[in-house]
C-alpha cells in the first residue's frame, strides 16, 4: 500500500501543473490568490501554538475508531502527542483549507472528522459569523478538540460525537445550502460516495467540496473518479492530498492536477 501511494505521489508531480499551465481563468485566480498564497497571516498563530502544546500533551485517552465502517468498533488507548503527530492535518494543509473556506465566503463549513479540532479551528477563523458543524467519532477526541475550542475563544464551533453515517443526513437536511464541506475521517469508497450523494441535493454553483486522502486507497481513487465523472461536477482540482469539488454552472467540465 505504501509503495502505490508513493508511486501514485510520483505520477502526480510529474503530470500536475503550476498554476501557469491552467487556461481556466476560474482555476487560475483561485490557484494564483488561493491555493499559492504562502503568505503568513495573523489567525494561523495561535492555531499553531496550540498544535504545540497538543505535541507535548503526554495524557492518554481512548480513541474509538469507527473509520473502518459503523459495524467497528476499536478502542485503543494513545497519547494525545502521538494523535497529533499522526492524525492533525499538515500546517501548510490545514493553511490552504482555511484559505479556501475563506474564498468561499461560507455562512456555514461542515467538516467530518474532527480529530482534536486544529482544522476545525482554521475553518472558525475564516470568520467569526460562520457556523462550523465539526462531527467526531470518538467521544474523547472530541473531549480533547473541545477544550481546544475554549482555549481558543472559539466561539461559533457546533461538535457532534458519534457515527457520520447516522449524523450527517439529519444536519444537511437542516441547512438551506451547503456553502463549504470537508470530508475526512472515513476512507471508505462506499462510504465516501454516500457522503457526496447527500450532499448533491443542496450543493449551489458557489458550494466547496472537499475530498481527503483521495490517494489513500484503491478505493478512494475509485470514489474520487466516480465524483469527477458525475453530472452535477464541473470543475475539479487535484491537489494529491486532497481532491476540489465544484459546480460552476456555464462552465465547461474540467479536470485539474495542480502541484502543491
Amino acid at each position: 500500500m505504501l509503495f502505490q501511494f508513493i508511486t501514485d505521489y510520483l505520477k502526480h508531480r510529474l503530470t500536475a501543473k503550476s498554476r501557469h499551465g491552467t487556461h481556466s481563468p476560474f482555476v487560475y485566480k483561485l490557484a494564483d490568490e488561493v491555493i499559492y498564497d504562502f503568505s503568513e497571516k495573523s489567525e494561523y498563530k495561535n492555531i499553531e501554538n496550540q498544535r504545540k502544546k497538543l505535541f507535548n500533551d503526554d495524557s492518554i485517552i481512548t480513541v474509538t475508531d469507527l473509520g473502518a465502517g459503523s459495524h467497528l468498533n476499536k478502542n485503543r488507548t494513545k497519547k494525545v502527542s502521538q494523535i497529533a503527530k499522526n492524525a492533525l492535518k499538515s500546517p501548510r494543509l490545514a493553511k490552504l483549507i482555511y484559505r479556501l473556506a475563506k474564498n468561499t465566503k461560507a455562512k456555514s463549513a461542515i467538516e467530518l472528522g474532527t480529530c482534536l479540532g486544529i482544522t476545525t479551528a482554521y475553518l472558525a477563523q475564516t470568520n467569526a459569523q460562520t457556523q462550523v458543524i465539526t462531527i467526531e467519532g470518538c467521544p474523547q477526541t472530541a473531549e480533547v478538540a473541545r477544550k481546544n475550542f475554549q482555549e481558543l475563544n472559539l466561539e461559533n464551533i457546533e461538535l457532534h460525537v458519534g457515527n457520520f453515517d447516522l449524523i450527517l443526513p439529519d444536519i444537511i437536511a437542516q441547512q438551506p445550502s451547503l456553502d463549504f464541506v470537508y470530508i475526512d475521517g472515513n476512507h471508505r469508497k462506499d462510504a465516501t460516495l454516500n457522503y457526496f450523494k447527500w450532499c448533491l441535493p443542496k450543493v449551489t454553483e458557489n458550494s466547496l467540496l472537499i475530498f481527503d486522502d483521495i490517494y489513500w486507497s484503491k478505493g478512494m481513487k475509485e470514489a474520487w473518479t466516480e465524483i469527477k465523472n458525475h453530472s452535477d461536477v464541473t470543475v475539479t482540482i487535484d491537489l494529491f492530498w486532497i481532491g476540489l469539488v465544484y459546480f460552476k454552472k456555464g462552465q465547461a467540465k474540467e479536470h485539474f492536477k495542480l502541484k502543491f
